[in-house]
């Protein structure tokens, strides 16, 4: 009886902080940044194809990310503005088709707010970026009965240490992101 009370409490306990995968729905979500222009407005833009995963328990503590966002994607409501940005002259798309994230480090910093350190690759270059994060909830999706977490990721990153854009008065070498996340467990 002892061996079946101890195997039945390893189950429980593996059962309680198992990892699951879980994805981002697309339609809930966006890849979102802001640089400023003629360093008196903003311009804001977004990616509209991306793939981000996550690998985290229950209560979406210490996830792990694998973020891979399109260039070619970009939009930023002006066709000849993303013709330019997708070009040689920025991002490359052709060259460069993906920009990819993978965590290296979480920490939480609140009750619902972390820290997540990790490897950006843009243009073919790769460092170490923060991002601030915000789990807003996590519920049980009605209709699914999965679970699925709500989160907001916030960060700044130079382009110029990307080698995306060449140092200009036009533009600021600061871009903020801004990624909101509906991610379904699957």
């Amino acid at each position: 009886m002892r061996k079946v009370i101890f195997m039945l409490s390893i189950v429980a306990c593996a059962t309680v902080t198992a990892q699951s995968t879980w994805k981002a729905d697309n339609a809930h979500s966006k890849v979102g940044f802001a640089i400023t222009h003629l360093m008196i407005s903003e311009v804001e833009g977004h990616f509209g194809e991306f793939d981000i995963q996550a690998t985290a328990d229950e209560e979406f503590s210490n996830p792990d990310f694998s973020v891979d966002v399109k260039t070619a994607s970009i939009d930023t409501d002006n066709d000849r503005r993303d013709e330019h940005l997708r070009s040689g002259d920025f991002f490359d798309a052709e060259a460069h088709p993906s920009l990819t994230f993978k965590t290296t480090s979480f920490e939480k910093t609140g009750d619902k707010t972390f820290k997540l350190k990790g490897d950006l690759t843009m243009h073919g270059v790769t460092k170490p970026v923060t991002l601030e994060g915000k789990l807003n909830g996590i519920i049980t999706d009605q209709r699914s009965q999965k679970l699925k977490a709500g989160l907001k990721l916030t960060g700044t990153v130079d382009r110029l240490a990307f080698g995306v854009g060449s140092d200009t008065p036009t533009l600021g070498d600061e871009v903020e992101m801004t990624i909101n996340l509906e991610m379904a467990q699957q």
